[in-house]
């Protein structure tokens, strides 16, 4: 007897993840992604995006674009250590290291290979990583790409965190790895208690900033700045362009013997072709505008806490106190997917979030506010929440 051909069984395992209420779908929002989006017919207010500076959008990316790819071409043409490490590439690294207060930087095609080639390239065999247990997938993955052995602590608790990277290896190197802002609860990690406990322990320290980046601190520096601390030789800091900063692509910023290291090892970059010029000059301008233009982060926050407050009034729990990433936890997957049909119904679109991006009975609406957003946008998305979770019995 024959075994089961391979497309009968991804298929049941489909079937499985349906019968759970874990379908997914690719949804078209139509051309762009503004403040409305066109979800399967309806026009409706977009509080979904990671968007959060409202740069996808600004006129100054796209000129920066257009002006790259016409003057330099569509693509770099091979990997970094090839031929593909062009002037725009090391101006935005340059660039990155200024505005994250480090010695150096690296620019990866994407934030999630940025992940994926540090912490496996920093840690290997013989050596520890000590990573929060809601930790973003990518750095999961990475944790289990490194083959070093990988201690999980649970959220947020430096403590014991600090006790497990007391139990590596002498001879090794020991890896704290933490997001900086919790993509899924909008949360920030302990940092500076992480750092405290990276130094005793003669550790580096890994944030990922990918949610922090542009939007925390007084400068929009990330996590390191909101807690008032300048970067230090223990810290590598991780993020992405592709959110509060308006392109693609993801960086590392630290020591000048991390960066040498993931030259020499990072596969992700290594065998990878280079970003493309235009992408890199939307990096670039990206970074500038945070500068140029911070009312946006201050008009975020505002509308961030408007959001938070009618949330409260309709008795509503949000999972986190600040913030533009705002969870209303709803428990089951059938829950949240009633819900969030009840906000697309109201002409407001905000995807159910399910296992296995978020723990069993840890499903939710995941309510993301944009500087592009003004407060009538607030105060309808507020209301159509409200009226959908009553109608939903949540």
């Amino acid at each position: 007897m024959g075994s089961q051909p391979a497309l009968e069984i991804l298929k049941e395992r489909v079937a499985g993840q349906q019968a759970l209420g874990l379908t997914r779908r690719l949804v078209s929002v139509g051309p762009s992604c503004g403040r409305f989006v066109s979800v399967r017919g309806r026009r409706c207010l977009l509080m979904a995006s990671n968007d959060y500076l409202g740069l996808a959008a600004h006129p100054r990316l796209a000129q920066a674009s257009l002006e790259a790819a016409l003057a330099c071409g569509s693509g770099s043409g091979a990997s970094r250590l090839i031929s593909g490490t062009l002037e725009a590439h090391v101006e935005l690294e340059q660039a990155i290291a200024r505005f994250k207060h480090t010695p150096a930087a690296l620019f990866f095609p994407t934030g999630y290979m940025t992940n994926l080639g540090v912490v496996s390239t920093l840690a290997a065999e013989g050596d520890l990583i000590v990573s929060d247990r809601l930790n973003h997938a990518s750095l999961i993955d990475a944790c289990r790409l490194s083959h070093a052995e990988v201690k999980v602590y649970p959220h947020g608790d430096a403590a014991q965190a600090e006790k497990l990277l007391a139990q590596g290896p002498q001879g090794g190197i020991r890896l704290l790895v933490t997001d900086g802002v919790f993509s899924m609860d909008g949360d920030l990690a302990p940092v500076p208690e992480l750092l405290e406990a990276a130094k005793r322990q003669n550790a580096l320290l890994v944030i990922d900033d990918a949610h922090a980046t542009g939007v925390w601190g007084k400068t929009g520096r990330g996590t390191l700045d909101h807690f008032g601390l300048e970067p230090t030789p223990e810290v590598v800091m991780a993020g992405t362009f592709s959110k509060a900063l308006g392109g693609l692509g993801g960086f590392v910023a630290g020591a000048p013997e991390v960066i040498e290291a993931l030259v020499h090892g990072a596969r992700s970059l290594l065998y990878s072709t280079a970003p493309p010029p235009a992408q890199a000059a939307v990096a670039l301008a990206g970074l500038e505008l945070v500068d140029a233009e911070p009312w946006r982060r201050e008009h975020l926050h505002a509308l961030s806490a408007l959001l938070r407050h009618r949330l409260a009034e309709a008795g509503l729990k949000v999972a986190c106190e600040a913030g533009p990433i705002v969870p209303v936890l709803t428990g089951s997957a059938k829950a949240a997917l009633e819900l969030a049909e009840g906000l697309w119904r109201r002409g407001v679109f905000a995807p159910a979030v399910r296992p296995p991006t978020v723990p069993e009975g840890a499903s939710r609406i995941r309510l993301t506010v944009t500087a592009a957003h003004e407060e009538q946008d607030i105060e309808k998305a507020a209301q159509a929440l409200a009226e959908a979770a009553r109608e939903a019995g949540l």
